[in-house]
């Protein structure tokens, strides 16, 4: 399988400024003000602190691909996104070790369009592929 390697922590939010003022106060720094995705009708935000960068999403309206998690686990961490050179290998590698794509491959305007793609495991939870930035 290529490599994955951690990129953020996907952490839901029901109000992103308030959300991100409360980091801030934390010692994390905007590393990428908040973007609409409206894809998937949701706002981003990513936040960096001691080399850990975490993802602030917020849902705009019920039809939201977040406003059913919103109501289940209101603001908390709910994926973690590992970024992978090759993402359909990696995607295809990981459902046969029974993980389970909850979505097709689409791109990310919160980060430059790369392709992501969700998937779940019961034993491991929400993951995101990330597609690698190869142009850097």
């Amino acid at each position: 399988m290529p490599s994955l390697d951690v990129h953020h922590i996907g952490y839901l939010v029901k109000k992103i400024e308030k959300a991100k003022q409360a980091f801030l106060a934390l010692g994390y720094r905007i590393e990428q003000d908040t973007v609409l995705d409206d894809l998937r009708n949701v706002k981003i935000c990513f936040l960096i602190k001691d080399g850990y960068r975490i993802e602030l999403i917020s849902p705009v309206s019920t039809d939201s691909v977040v406003s059913g998690l919103m109501k289940k686990y209101k603001n908390s961490p709910y994926h973690i996104c590992y970024e992978t050179v090759d993402l359909d290998a990696s995607a295809a590698e990981l459902t046969a070790d029974g993980f389970l794509a909850i979505d097709t491959p689409t791109p990310a305007p919160a980060l430059g369009g790369r392709r992501v793609v969700f998937l779940t495991s019961a034993s491991a939870g929400m993951i995101e592929l990330l597609e690698k930035d190869l142009s850097s």
